[in-house]
């Protein structure tokens, strides 16, 4: 039987907006990660079927949540006696008996916030805690979350396998720590919580460029951190909300009204959402009282373009310096190719290019589609036009994201068509 085109798209909305929340309250109530996501998987399957004409329920996600439940049960009713199976994740303590929280010694309701401190826990290695909560929370595929850390596929499946049984055999509980066993993961969870936000800010697959529901579930959920960590919260917490907002407050001026990538230097700053820039900058101010952290640094550079007027007002020289504090206290790839980009800003495109060409030299980024997107732009810039062709093939050979594809198109036919004399 044809899919519904209604249904479908229904059911394409809730996966993107609600799958984290889908299997966060799965997770809570059966204690088992991979059971979750299978449930949740085949309810979606289901309401492809049930959904036809016109038959799409006034709440998908609880429908999604109620028949991803029975087909829980089912599961494990067929592996053995139900109540025994709830029994044993609530004397283990992966599970809480009693569904209620307890508001009075401040515990907060939220099956994603435990999610994201259950995949954080100090027992699981570093990247296995931010691979398992971009794979539950954010729903990316084994294959979407490898290429982030430059791995195979397979590679990634057995980390992510390995993760879930460590949870399990380790009786890891699934819920928000108290304050005095949060500092141990605060690293780990502000580093997801960023990076669910990038994924939103720039979707790695999809006709879209930005998901906004990933940007605006990062931004909560690292307003409950703040929250939870008191009336002081660590200044790199503050950091983080503060980068997010100055992001996301250009949102509304990256794309035309034809959907098409519109680079920083030529948006309309009117569109920015200028008193969500403003909180931020007030954030950032408390962030920065001290030595600035990686992420307060990160909220200075686009601070800088924030407060500029024009683009032609940006202070390049600025961004510059405060990358060389970055790659100081956070060095890595793509803040080296981020700083050479600022000093073709602020310097010219051949000092750029120059400092960007000592890093494609390794094959840290050989794979990375921004890489010779960017060499492509300066060589454009230098008047290279056939170099600048073969950057910007390579960078499409790379792109997964249709927007992206689309604007890199774009450029590689302008370097390809001859001037008008």
């Amino acid at each position: 039987m044809p899919s519904d085109p209604r249904a479908a798209s229904a059911v394409e909305e809730v996966y993107r907006a609600e799958w984290g929340r889908i299997v966060a309250s799965l997770i809570r109530l059966y204690g088992d990660f991979d059971l979750a996501e299978e449930c949740a998987q085949e309810a979606l399957a289901a309401a492809l079927q049930q959904w036809r004409d016109g038959s799409i329920p006034e709440s998908p996600r609880a429908w999604i949540i109620q028949t991803a439940k029975h087909k829980a049960i089912d599961r494990i009713r067929r592996r053995g006696s139900y109540a025994e199976k709830l029994d044993s994740y609530a004397v283990s303590g992966f599970i809480r008996a009693a569904e209620e929280p307890d508001y009075e010694n401040g515990e907060i309701s939220d099956d994603r916030l435990r999610l994201i401190f259950t995949c954080c826990h100090p027992a699981l290695a570093h990247e296995a805690q931010i691979a398992l909560t971009l794979r539950t929370l954010c729903g990316l595929q084994t294959d979407e979350i490898a290429r982030a850390f430059l791995v195979s596929p397979a590679t990634m499946a057995q980390r992510l396998v390995r993760a879930k049984t460590k949870i399990r055999e380790a009786g890891i509980p699934y819920v928000v720590p108290g304050t005095s066993d949060i500092a141990a993961r605060l690293d780990a969870v502000l580093t997801v919580i960023y990076l669910v936000f990038n994924e939103g800010y720039l979707a790695t697959r999809g006709a879209a460029l930005v998901r906004t529901d990933l940007c605006a579930e990062a931004i909560r959920l690292c307003r409950l951190i703040m929250a939870l960590m008191g009336p002081q919260p660590p200044a790199e917490t503050k950091a983080l909300l503060s980068l997010m907002l100055l992001h996301d407050a250009r949102r509304d001026a990256r794309l035309d009204n034809t959907g098409e990538i519109v680079t920083l230097e030529e948006q309309d700053r009117s569109r920015w959402n200028h008193q969500q820039i403003n909180e931020a900058l007030v954030l950032l101010k408390d962030a920065t009282r001290g030595t600035p952290g990686p992420f307060a640094l990160q909220a200075a550079i686009v601070a800088v373009h924030c407060k500029a007027a024009r683009a032609a007002d940006t202070d390049w020289a600025e961004i510059v310096s405060l990358y060389d504090q970055l790659m100081r206290v956070q060095p890595s790839p793509i803040v080296f190719l981020n700083r050479a980009v600022a000093i073709a800003m602020a310097e010219g495109p051949g000092e750029g290019l120059a400092a960007m060409d000592s890093l494609a030299e390794t094959d840290d980024l050989n794979n990375y589609h921004l890489l010779h997107a960017a060499r492509a732009d300066l060589l454009r810039r230098l008047g290279s036009n056939g170099e600048a062709a073969k950057c910007y093939s390579r960078a499409l050979e790379l792109a997964t994201n249709e927007s992206e594809r689309r604007f890199l198109e774009r450029r590689l036919r302008e370097v390809q068509s001859p001037k008008l004399l």
